[in-house]
């Protein structure tokens, strides 16, 4: 079967040359990864060439690789004792970002609405603390907003942004919800002490336990070849 992103990846091609590496999508997106350093450039390039016109950013999403490729679950088949079958989490071997290298990345979800065309493009950070990134508000306007949210929850800073600031958690807040490393219970809970008459903080007192069920699906549903075709135009 023709690939029916077969135009846009030779343009891409001839536009980017080596500066853009496809990588394969189970989902049919048409998806492709650039380096930091020709990050900016090659925005510039995708929103302002006239045959590939993604002038809309559409989202943007910081995204920890941590335990990419770790199992919460180590079991192969059901049993009755429920939530016992639960394992502690940690970095399975071979795990991407397992020993701290290209652990956190950055997806940007384009629009191009003169074509009907959307493009995912995928920069990882350079090792490092904090992960770091060039920031595409000069290109996008709406990456302003979604540059905070990443490094709200992630940690991740972009150079360049004109105000990277938090834009969910609370002013005093520290760490990064979203990354993997951070308890999914928190570090401190927050009530109103009527006797002190104000907000106070005090170590959480719920115990962290595996929330997450086993449950394996093997029916038509998820058979690929009775799946349809993804739809383009």
């Amino acid at each position: 079967m023709a690939d029916p992103h077969a135009p846009v990846v030779e343009t891409l091609a001839a536009r980017c040359g080596e500066r853009l590496a496809r990588v394969e999508s189970r989902c049919g997106e048409l998806t492709f990864e650039v380096a930091p350093r020709d990050l900016a450039e090659v925005c510039a390039l995708l929103r302002d060439d006239d045959a590939l016109g993604y002038e809309q950013l559409v989202d943007l999403a910081g995204v920890d690789y941590l335990t990419h490729g770790s199992d919460e679950w180590r079991t192969n088949e059901s049993t009755r004792s429920g939530f016992s079958r639960g394992v502690l989490r940690g970095p399975a071997a071979g795990a991407e970002g397992a020993a701290g290298e290209r652990r956190f990345a950055v997806v940007y979800h384009l629009l191009s609405v003169r074509h009907n065309r959307r493009l995912r493009l995928r920069c990882w950070c350079e090792p490092g603390d904090p992960p770091l990134l060039p920031s595409v508000c000069d290109v996008w306007a709406s990456a302003n907003w979604y540059e905070r949210e990443a490094f709200d929850l992630f940690g991740i800073l972009f150079d360049g942004h004109p105000d990277l600031r938090r834009i969910l958690t609370d002013y005093g807040f520290v760490g990064h919800p979203f990354r993997k490393d951070f308890p999914l219970i928190g570090n401190v809970e927050v009530r109103y002490d009527p006797a002190k008459g104000r907000v106070v903080y005090e170590p959480v007192a719920i115990e962290p336990r595996t929330l997450v069920p086993r449950v394996i699906r093997d029916d038509a549903r998820y058979e690929a070849a009775l799946k349809d075709p993804p739809r383009h135009g």
